[in-house]
């Protein structure tokens, strides 16, 4: 049966991102050094502004000669997103942990997105993933198998965090974009404001919220969003540990006990536990991650 055309494109787009790489035809000109100009482009004045003839045009070539290494704007943009996604170091953490290691990868694709805020208006879901990005997927991957979830949950658990920076980037990259557009900053705009805030002012959790400072120091959202996150894994990652132990806990209800497995990792935070010496197998690495799991199951300070 004959390809179709979408069909054909993915296949160009997968030889370009997956395929030896060899640049030919003019020298000077080369596949690298167009998406180079593209991402410096696309960071300067964002995606609307990427074209081949922008393109060309800092590079000194005509945009004819782009399209004999790069077939158009879509399979371009791939390529830029692939290579990008290259700069993220894939070093080890030093934390070894489940939740140290998938709070430095969440970071580093902070900074990523900071770096190249046009990234947030290059996803979907029929976009070609190039080795760059399926590298550091598979790199997610292995940090969240440390928690110790099934599988379905293993894949669920990174593409939670990714969502969450991808949420956060994009309320930045739109902030970016309209200073850019109107030369006036977000603080600028929200200081001309007057008459709306002494409306506001008149809703009465807002009024007593803005009396009592609330507004007046905000948590960093991406620093407490990326926290309440990784709560609400620990937490599943609490309660899944539990059940699978067989201690009497399944998501409050009493069970039935059973000998629980031999761990090697803290229950609540995921870090490294020491050696057992004696005794009953340890399942929290101190003292406070066994009161915080406590308080977890039993909210109401109940036994």
């Amino acid at each position: 049966m004959e390809a179709t055309e979408p069909a054909r494109q993915t296949a160009r787009t997968v030889e370009l991102l997956w395929g030896p790489g060899a640049d030919r035809e003019r020298p000077g000109l080369s596949t690298a050094a167009i998406v180079s100009a593209a991402v410096a482009l696309a960071d300067a004045e964002g995606l609307g502004a990427l074209s081949m003839r922008r393109i060309a045009e800092r590079l000194g070539f005509t945009a004819m000669s782009l399209y004999r290494h790069v077939p158009g704007k879509a399979e371009l943009i791939d390529l830029m997103r692939d290579a990008v996604v290259g700069e993220l170091d894939l070093a080890e953490p030093a934390d070894g942990g489940w939740r140290g290691a998938l709070e430095a990868w969440a970071r580093a694709h902070w900074a990523l997105h900071l770096r190249h805020p046009w990234l947030v208006h290059s996803d979907g879901s029929r976009r070609v993933p190039g080795p760059n990005i399926v590298a550091d997927f598979d790199r997610a991957l292995a940090f969240a198998e440390r928690t110790g979830l099934p599988s379905a949950a293993v894949v669920a658990v990174v593409g939670l965090v990714a969502g969450f920076v991808g949420g956060a980037a994009r309320q930045v990259e739109e902030v970016v974009r309209l200073e850019r557009e109107s030369g006036v900053s977000y603080e600028q705009w929200w200081r001309g404001q007057g008459d709306l805030f002494a409306r506001m002012e008149s809703f009465p959790a807002i009024g007593r919220h803005w009396r009592s400072g609330g507004f007046d120091a905000p948590e960093d959202p991406f620093d407490f969003g990326l926290a309440r996150t990784l709560d609400g894994v620990e937490l599943l990652v609490l309660r899944h540990r539990e059940e699978s132990a067989g201690d009497g806990i399944r998501y409050g209800k009493r069970d039935v006990k059973t000998t629980p497995p031999v761990a090697h990792s803290c229950a609540l935070c995921g870090d490294p536990l020491p050696p057992a010496t004696r005794g009953r197998p340890q399942r929290y690495c101190s003292q406070a991650c066994r009161q915080r799991a406590y308080r977890r199951r039993h909210p109401s300070g109940s036994g």
